[in-house]
């Protein structure tokens, strides 16, 4: 897959959201969220729909995602004390990868603070070979998958 850029920076572009409370820990030495925690929460908004949404069975699943890439762009900081609106949609799905488009936005906020992508591919947990997206989880991918702009 290619590096592209997420299409927009708007609210309103993500299909699910995530609320995601900053921790004092997230914060560095300049009082906002380091660079570093961004992509915990792209993880966590990402993992917790597809166990939520798509049955994945982290602990003992066929399937495991791999993240192979991963991309975030700054906007303007975040920082502790703040709750972030984790968006996610799906920029291209493939038989075997994914690629997820996120935006972390402060609430009630149009503008996206940070915007980025992840791409995952699902591997046999025994043999950790690509494998075809299981039913269930590309459904819930399928819901997530927004017309090019």
């Amino acid at each position: 897959m290619t590096q592209q850029q997420p299409r927009t920076e708007r609210r309103g572009d993500y299909l699910h959201y995530l609320a995601i409370p900053t921790r004092w820990m997230d914060n560095d030495i300049y009082g906002h969220v380091n660079n570093v925690v961004y992509y915990s929460y792209f993880d966590t908004v990402i993992n917790e729909y597809l166990i939520r949404a798509g049955g994945l069975d982290i602990h003992a699943g066929s399937v495991v995602g791999y993240a192979i890439e991963s991309t975030c762009r700054f906007h303007r900081p975040l920082s502790f004390p703040e709750t972030i609106d984790a968006g996610l949609r799906v920029g291209h799905l493939g038989n075997s990868s994914v690629r997820y488009e996120i935006g972390l936005f402060r609430q009630e906020e149009e503008k996206a603070a940070a915007t980025g992508h992840f791409v995952h591919v699902f591997v046999d947990r025994t043999t950790e070979k690509p494998t075809t997206i299981p039913a269930g989880i590309r459904a819930c991918l399928v819901e997530l998958i927004t017309p090019p702009q």
